[in-house]
């Protein structure tokens, strides 16, 4: 240990290049906590703010983010993991790699974290606050499937997380944030078009959701709401289990209906929009064929 490394409370955040794991990055700097800040490249530094380039899918980079912490610190008081990427797409037609390249940073990549971290907080009994999203508790929606899929598997995880460490004195918490403003949705309308195959009869659809979610962008909540939640999470001295925080009403109440009652209710919103989205791209298809002869003569 580096005995002339201040004393204080050290928190490890992943994900905190960007957005929300930024925001609650500088919320815990700036209230006395020493942030070590971890993200595919280092973030930027600053007081009390420690940059580390980690990524979270690789074992080895993560041992070094632990060794690092012990050297210079010498002890961890929380672990908060925002480290996380979008999944967008048909489950049917999407290539298995992808979907497994979600479940690989999404999951095990909050699994790979504790791991290489548990030796440092079991010292302290610190904490550990899971990233998950109001996504994890709710039944899946169309194109959301692998992203889905990844943070009910951190809904698990942290139930039985939190009830092996609660013999050890040691809390877990998960923190469900519902849509926030951040570079990841504020490329979400790009991401939707880009999810299909070419000649996919899952273009329309990709095109109308993400026209829905990029409005929904609109709305969102500032980081800084979410950063305070993750605040109470990982300080206050009794936390809840999970902090549900500025979830979309709409989506809240139809995941309390009967499946087949939202089933039905999504066939009648969204087929009306899917078929006039169909024929918007027949007619752009058939414009450009146009176009392409025209240019060809």
């Amino acid at each position: 240990m580096d005995t002339s490394a201040p004393v204080g409370p050290v928190v490890v955040i992943t994900g905190a290049g960007g957005g929300l794991g930024a925001a609650t990055a500088a919320l815990y700097a700036a209230r006395g906590w020493h942030v070590v800040a971890a993200d595919l490249e280092a973030p930027p530094g600053g007081d009390h703010i420690t940059p580390v380039a980690t990524d979270v899918s690789d074992t080895a980079s993560l041992t070094a983010l632990a060794d690092r912490v012990r050297t210079e610190h010498g002890r961890l008081d929380a672990v908060i993991t925002f480290a996380g990427i979008l999944g967008i797409g048909p489950v049917a037609e999407t290539d298995p790699a992808k979907v497994q390249r979600v479940l690989d940073v999404n999951v095990m990549g909050t699994v790979r974290t504790v791991h290489a971290l548990w030796d440092l907080l079991r010292q302290t009994r610190g904490r550990v606050v899971l990233i998950s999203s109001e996504t994890g508790p709710q039944h899946s929606m169309p194109m959301n499937g692998a992203y889905a899929m990844s943070k009910h598997a951190i809904e698990a995880y942290g139930d039985a997380l939190r009830r092996e460490l609660m013999f050890l004195g040691v809390e877990v918490v998960i923190v469900q944030p519902g849509p926030f403003r951040t570079g990841m949705t504020a490329s979400i309308r790009r991401r939707f078009q880009e999810s299909t195959v070419p000649g996919s009869p899952f273009a329309a659809m990709a095109a109308v959701m993400g026209e829905m979610a990029a409005g929904e962008d609109d709305k969102a909540t500032d980081p800084s709401v979410l950063a305070e939640a993750v605040w109470t999470a990982g300080t206050t001295a009794r936390p809840r289990h999970r902090y549900a925080v500025r979830w979309d009403i709409g989506r809240r109440l139809l995941d309390h209906l009967p499946v087949s009652v939202v089933d039905k209710a999504l066939t009648l919103a969204l087929s009306g929009k899917i078929d006039a989205k169909k024929l918007e791209l027949r007619r752009e298809a058939v414009d450009a064929r146009a176009e392409t002869i025209e240019v060809a003569e």
